[in-house]
C-alpha cells in the first residue's frame, strides 16, 4: 500500500546517511515531502529525489540550528507534520573512572538536547496542521546496561525518557511521540569505530554485519530499512492511538541479554571488532548501538 504519507511533510536530522537515509526514501516514496537536516549534504540528493526534498546544513547541537531546520519545513513545503529526531554519534568510549567533561558533554548535547529542541520548535507547527508524530532514534543501550558505552548509553536513556515526557505534554495538540530502539546496524557510520572514511568502510560492511549477526538470536543483519519501515508505521496513520513507546528493532539483542558485547569474551563482538580493526592497522575510536 502506497501513498501513506501523501501530502505530509517531515524532517529528518541526520538524513543524509545510515539509517537516516533509509527513512527519507522510504518517506519519499510513500508521498511525504522531506526536509534533511545533517552536518553533511550530498550535493544531488534534491535533485535525486526530484525537488521532494530540501536539505540545509545543521549542527543539531545548537538551538538557532535546529529551529533554523525547522522553520525551513514550513517555508519550503508550507508546515510539519512529522518530525524523526535521528541524528547522532557514538561518543567517547571511556568508563566511567576515566571520563573527561567534554566527551560526556558532546554526548549530552547531541542526543537530548538536540532531541528536546527539536521538539520544542516542532510543536507549533505540527499543533497548527491538527497534529502529527515525533519519532525520536534512542537505542538498546539506554534501555540496558552492558550494550554499549557508557555516555552513549546514559545519553540514549535520557532521551527514552524524554519522549515519555513529551508524548503526555504534547497529547493534548494530538502529537504522538515514540522512540525507536535500533540494535547493531551496520552502516556506513560504523566507519568511526575504525576512524576511516565512509568510501573505505563501503568494503567492509557484508564482513561487519556478519560480527553483528552473531550478537544476537536472529542470526541475520538489520538493515537500514528495517528502521524505515518501523519509523513509517509510527509516521502514518497506522499508529494513530500508540504514543509514549518504544519500538525495539535489534533481532533480540535485548531479550537475551549483552553477554555477546562483553569486551572481555574472546568469542564477543567487540573483540571481532577490534581484531577487524586492529588487521586494518588503523586505531579504534567510537562504537555504540
Amino acid at each position: 500500500m502506497a501513498g501513506r504519507l501523501t501530502e505530509k511533510v517531515a524532517i529528518v536530522t541526520g538524513g543524509n546517511s545510515g539509517l537516516g537515509a533509509a527513512v527519507v526514501k522510504l518517506f519519499v516514496e510513500e508521498g511525504a515531502r522531506v526536509v534533511i537536516g545533517d552536518l553533511n549534504i550530498a550535493a544531488d540528493v534534491e535533485s535525486r529525489f526530484k525537488q521532494k526534498v530540501h536539505a540545509i546544513h545543521a549542527d543539531v547541537t545548537k538551538e538557532t540550528d535546529v529551529a533554523n531546520l525547522i522553520a525551513a519545513a514550513k517555508e519550503k513545503f508550507g508546515g510539519l507534520d512529522i518530525l524523526v529526531n535521528n541524528a547522532g554519534a557514538t561518543g567517547t568510549l571511556a568508563p566511567i573512572a576515566s571520563m573527561e567533561q567534554p566527551g560526556w558533554d558532546a554526548a549530552m548535547a547531541l542526543l537530548p538536547r538536540a532531541a528536546m529542541f527539536g521538539m520544542k520548535h516542532a510543536l507549533p507547527l505540527i499543533a497548527a496542521r491538527g497534529g502529527g508524530s515525533i519519532i525520536n532514534v534512542a537505542s538498546v543501550g539506554g534501555m540496558r546496561a552492558g550494550i554499549s558505552n557508557v555516555a552513549y548509553a546514559v545519553a540514549k536513556a535520557a532521551v527514552i525518557h524524554l519522549t515519555r515526557m513529551a508524548a503526555v505534554e504534547f497529547a493534548p495538540h494530538k502529537i504522538r511521540v515514540n522512540n525507536i530502539c535500533p540494535g547493531l546496524f551496520p552502516t556506513p557510520n560504523i566507519g568511526q569505530f575504525f576512524n576511516i572514511n565512509p568510501a573505505e568502510i563501503d568494503a567492509l560492511l557484508p564482513e561487519i554485519a556478519d560480527i553483528f549477526a552473531s550478537a544476537q538470536p536472529l542470526k541475520y543483519s538489520g538493515r537500514p530499512e528495517d528502521i524505515a519501515q518501523t519509523a513509517l508505521f509510527l509516521a502514518s496513520d497506522a499508529s494513530r492511538f500508540t504514543t509514549g513507546q518504544d519500538f525495539v528493532v535489534d533481532g533480540g539483542i535485548l531479550t537475551a541479554g549483552p553477554g555477546s558485547l562483553d569486551p572481555e569474551r574472546s568469542d564477543g563482538v567487540l573483540r571481532k571488532l577490534f581484531d577487524l580493526s586492529e588487521r586494518l592497522n588503523r586505531a579504534p575510536n567510537q562504537v555504540g548501538t
